[in-house]
């Protein structure tokens, strides 16, 4: 039977407003005190065919009028947020200290902006914010008459205008430039390239959905449906429905199929092809904006994957773009951010690493500033360097995966092909979940999340020998499996992809006392497109020092009770010879 999120975690799963609420708040430091005005405005704009209200405020720096112009900054909220929660208004005072003309709003369907919550579709969303570009290149008036004439123009009509937000507020800017080339600079955090990879992942290649993220995925749907409740503003269109209130229709019909634990042929293709139709994946090759890329490390929703996704589809069409690395995303330390590091809470953009590099960002590509330094192409925080000043590390390129480790039959992690032992080992599901990575669940009640676990006899594990140094992984680990499942293949040419396996790979640390520390509790779920043939697994990136005297234990779990599972059981075997085992391949630094 599929499993479906009951009603008391339904219930718990509307308290996960605070944790998806990204708390943006770049409030300025005392260093940082250029007065300015604020003004409540109002645009009616069209967009996905209906007639929408934007509520936003304007931030005016003193002293900007016609004859002192400025760049500006737009942005909006976080998914649950509107433009009066404390991280979009603070994104506007942040920048309005530093001189920047600061137009912020509540995005569609959220706080008092009207129409339907419609995932940052370009087409909906991103037209919607590029009325606002209008405003801020003095096209359009405000619904008041309010005109913006005191902005930066690079042509008529064209203003000096960069994007900067968080999660739900990052990625509509790729979907705003998509639709609007007169966007300068794009500073994305923590957010997705791919809607179907985030809520449904399948780290491995075949064009089937993977493993449904229910948690996450319920999380969010909850508390979009429940605006109206919260927050008065129901779309006149939805007035008498039950089923989908809030969210556009195709968002509403795909959360029912991903809960449906079922993936008949047609469903599945318009899941995917609607999931993808709102990503950047379908719409990057129209951006041209320069882009900063921030994504968090501790961010089991939109893991460092997505960023390196973008980052590639960027550099390849030649459009400028970096990537850093932070510490934190949306898997915790959002409201307590390591030492050093950019605090949304404090604002610390000139005293932290990431901070630094947004200003020069904006300096480069807003104030044509040719001598400002945007920095190396790539940079990553390390966790494991106690020096706050110095916890970057930069790098020209991507790291490239380096070293080869191979799957033993006695369930060894060795080092070459001669090393690995003859031999099959075998796990099987249960109808229940067997094995735990994380629950958002219980940390929206102030309960501990247990640590990560397997159930013995439902896994498979490989562990090395300790290691004679420190080994430092910065990247996306990849393995490259074949597994036996007779069951499996009975099965998997059903017509429904629900029936094809499904496992989870997953990369341990193990101190020498035993413990095992799954890195930011990160997984990869897999459903596996033929268990005939051999296919390839990319793990989430992590960065993370193994201690020497340490082992790496690599697993691959029958469940994981933050996602859906396997429909039947379906036993696993896999067999290991010199000649033909699994591999799995490391980006560690110094080879």
């Amino acid at each position: 039977m599929p499993r479906r999120l009951p009603r008391s975690r339904a219930t718990l799963a509307l308290a996960l407003g605070a944790a998806l609420t990204v708390p943006l708040a770049l409030t300025a430091p005392a260093a940082a005190t250029g007065p300015f005005s604020v003004t409540a405005l109002t645009f009616t704009v069209q967009a996905g065919g209906r007639t929408c209200t934007v509520d936003a405020d304007l931030y005016r720096p003193a002293g900007v009028d016609r004859a002192h112009p400025a760049p500006a900054v737009l942005a909006t909220n976080g998914f649950g947020g509107s433009k009066t929660d404390g991280s979009t208004d603070a994104i506007g005072k942040a920048f309005a200290r530093r001189g920047y003309v600061s137009l912020v709003y509540s995005g569609l369907g959220f706080g008092r902006s009207g129409c339907l919550i419609s995932l940052d579709d370009p087409g909906i969303d991103g037209t919607a914010a590029s009325r606002l570009v209008d405003f801020l290149g003095g096209k359009r008036a405000a619904d008041d008459g309010t005109r913006a004439d005191f902005v930066t123009l690079d042509s008529a009509g064209d203003p000096r205008v960069g994007m900067v937000g968080g999660s739900y507020g990052g990625a509509i800017q790729p979907a705003t430039a998509a639709v609007d080339h007169r966007v300068d600079a794009l500073v994305p955090l923590i957010t997705w390239n791919d809607l179907a990879y985030s809520l449904d992942p399948n780290n491995t290649a075949g064009g089937v959905p993977g493993a449904f993220k229910w948690q996450w995925t319920n999380g969010f749907y909850l508390i979009g449906e429940s605006r109206p409740l919260t927050v008065p503003n129901l779309d006149p269109s939805r007035i008498n429905s039950l089923a989908c209130r809030h969210f556009v229709t195709e968002a509403c019909e795909t959360i029912r199929t991903l809960n449906s634990g079922s993936y008949p042929a047609r469903a599945t293709a318009e899941l995917l092809a609607y999931l993808r139709s709102v990503s950047p994946v379908s719409y990057l090759n129209r951006v041209e904006a320069p882009t900063l890329l921030v994504q968090g490390q501790a961010d089991s929703l939109f893991n460092l994957n997505e960023a390196t996704a973008t980052y590639r589809t960027l550099k390849a069409q030649g459009v400028p773009t970096r990537m850093i690395w932070q510490s934190w995303g949306h898997s915790g330390g959002m409201t307590d951010p390591a030492a050093g590091e950019l605090d949304l809470t404090q604002g610390n953009l000139e005293s932290s690493y990431v901070g630094r590099r947004i200003l020069a960002w904006f300096d480069r590509y807003l104030h044509r500033r040719p001598d400002a330094d945007t920095g190396p192409a790539f940079a990553y925080y390390r966790d494991w360097i106690t020096d706050p000043n110095h916890t970057y590390a930069t790098a020209a390129h991507l790291p490239a995966r380096t070293r080869k480790l191979y799957l033993s039959g006695d369930g060894k992690l060795v080092d070459n092909r001669g090393k690995v032992a003859r031999g099959s080992r075998t796990y099987r599901n249960g109808p229940l979940p067997t094995s735990h990575s994380e629950s958002l669940l219980t940390g929206t009640v102030g309960l501990p999340d247990p640590a990560p676990y397997d159930t013995e006899g439902t896994y498979l594990g490989w562990s090395s020998a300790p290691l004679t140094r420190a080994t430092d992984v910065v990247g996306a680990p990849r393995a490259v499996l074949k597994v036996v499942s007779p069951q499996a293949e009975r099965t998997q040419h059903s017509g429904n992809a629900a029936d094809k396996l499904v496992l989870f790979a997953k990369l341990y640390d193990v101190a020498p006392d035993g413990t095992q520390t799954l890195v930011h509790r990160l997984v990869a779920p897999v459903r596996v497109p033929d268990v005939t043939r051999s296919f390839t697994v990319t793990l989430p990136g992590i960065v993370h020092r193994y201690e020497k005297g340490h082992r790496l234990r690599f697993v691959i779990a029958a469940s994981d009770d933050a996602y859906f599972g396997n429909r039947g059981i379906k036993p696993v075997t896999v067999v290991s010879a010199p000649d033909d085992t699994g591999v799995l391949e490391l980006p560690v630094l110094g080879g």
